[in-house]
């Protein structure tokens, strides 16, 4: 019988520890799980968006390189503009941008367009990864060729360094200088371009310096 009234206050017990403590077990493992299932909700929601951003850039380089299509245009940008709205955390998004801007500025003529989405392009890439660089080259020129020649030399100015486009920025900001009347500023310019190249020498800035009157060997 003692054994017997052992086991039945060892049932008791559970039952009353059960009493304490089952609801807020309950609690426990409901949202142990509902964080399990919601972190694979989430990845499968990330993964679906990945995807889905991916099938759109596929549709606007084909609608891009369809020089057939007449609609060409109008497609580009509203498969762009898509891919800002709704997937604007990702690269596609920002590449999206960046052929959206050039067929703005070369094909359309619209400099504004062109700048207004390269500026979108700069305001959303990783600060100082390598296609940041890229597109404030792409904004500069884009301003440039806007005759914005201040916020053209602004842009380039807040890149930053990196030496794998300190070239570019220092011939284009020779461009620059040269077009708002600063003939020494464009000399310096391209002489920093020619020495910090990587390539060896230029003939198109070699001409750019014999115009200002720098010979080859200076």
């Amino acid at each position: 019988m003692a054994e017997m009234r052992t086991e039945e206050e060892q049932i008791q017990a559970i039952k009353d520890w059960w009493k304490k403590n089952g609801s807020s077990l309950l609690i426990g493992i409901g949202a142990a799980l509902a964080i399990v299932f919601g972190w694979q909700a989430w990845q499968n929601h990330q993964t679906q968006q990945r995807t889905e951003a991916a099938n759109q850039f596929a549709n606007l380089l084909n609608a891009y390189s369809d020089q057939s299509d007449e609609q060409r245009g109008e497609t580009v940008a509203f498969v762009a503009s898509t891919l800002q709205e709704e997937f604007s955390d990702s690269a596609y998004a920002i590449y999206g941008m960046l052929i959206l801007a050039r067929q703005q500025l070369l094909e359309d003529g619209d400099t504004d367009a062109a700048i207004a989405s390269l500026e979108w392009a700069s305001e959303n890439v990783e600060e100082g990864s390598g296609l940041s660089f890229i597109i404030r080259s792409r904004l500069a020129r884009a301003q440039f060729a806007a005759k914005e020649y201040d916020k053209a030399l602004s842009t380039l100015e807040g890149a930053g360094d990196n030496e794998s486009f300190a070239a570019i920025y220092s011939e284009l900001k020779g461009d620059i200088l040269l077009a708002k009347g600063d003939r020494e500023g464009a000399r310096e310019a391209y002489l920093a371009a020619r020495e910090q190249s990587r390539q060896g020498r230029s003939g198109v800035l070699d001409l750019k310096l014999s115009d200002l009157g720098v010979q080859g060997g200076a």
